[in-house]
């Protein structure tokens, strides 16, 4: 066994186990933790494949931002967990239905899986050899050229969906002061400051 089979197996290993710790541990917080090392042990798993820009992207977005999103939000909110949960066994038998009927067809998607004679050659003619581009370089060509108005689609679909989630959660309420910025931009200087001469002995009134 090779470096990179053990490595293979232990990054693999170590996704299962976290990601089926992320589903029965009792604690969010905990689970959120898990989370994170899920993420790391499939960035460990796209490194040995040589998508290094991948591995990066998954650590960065997905641990840096998201996961750390997660933990905050998970921390900071006063959520009763233990009703979240109680209500949450009405679904029980619903879930474990679902499981077993997605469990049931991955079990026939891999008793009949072939691989096509022509899927290596497929494969290799989509990039660019190693030894002409980098693995980046060559995602850089195929996103950035030759799928780059998808690539746009995707990032105003992204777009929409985000003033979307800000326009159905923004609130306006009366009993809260807001800053107005016109009316601090467009204020006279002269008004704005005044300077009381105060003898000795005189003090101030209020």
């Amino acid at each position: 066994m090779t470096v990179a089979d053990f490595a293979f197996y232990v990054f693999a290993i170590t996704a299962v186990v976290a990601g089926l710790f992320v589903v029965v541990s009792r604690n969010p917080v905990h689970s959120v933790l898990w989370l994170i090392l899920t993420f790391l042990s499939a960035a460990g798993l796209f490194v040995i494949l040589g998508a290094e820009f991948v591995a990066m992207l998954l650590v960065i977005v997905y641990v840096g931002a998201v996961a750390v999103l997660f933990l905050f939000v998970v921390m900071m909110l006063d959520v009763d967990f233990a009703e979240l949960r109680g209500e949450m066994a009405k679904f029980v038998p619903l879930a474990l239905l679902i499981g077993v009927v997605l469990l049931m067809e991955l079990g026939l998607a891999f008793g009949v899986w072939q691989f096509s004679e022509q899927a290596e050659g497929m494969r290799a003619a989509v990039t660019p050899a190693l030894s002409e581009a980098h693995n980046t370089e060559a995602l850089g060509r195929l996103i950035y050229t030759e799928y780059v108005y998808l690539f746009q689609a995707a990032g105003l679909i992204l777009l929409v969906a985000m003033i979307g989630a800000i326009v159905l959660t923004l609130r306006h309420r009366t009993d809260i002061k807001r800053q107005d910025v016109l009316a601090q931009m467009y204020r006279d200087p002269a008004k704005a400051m005044e300077v009381i001469d105060v003898k000795p002995g005189q003090g101030l009134e209020g």
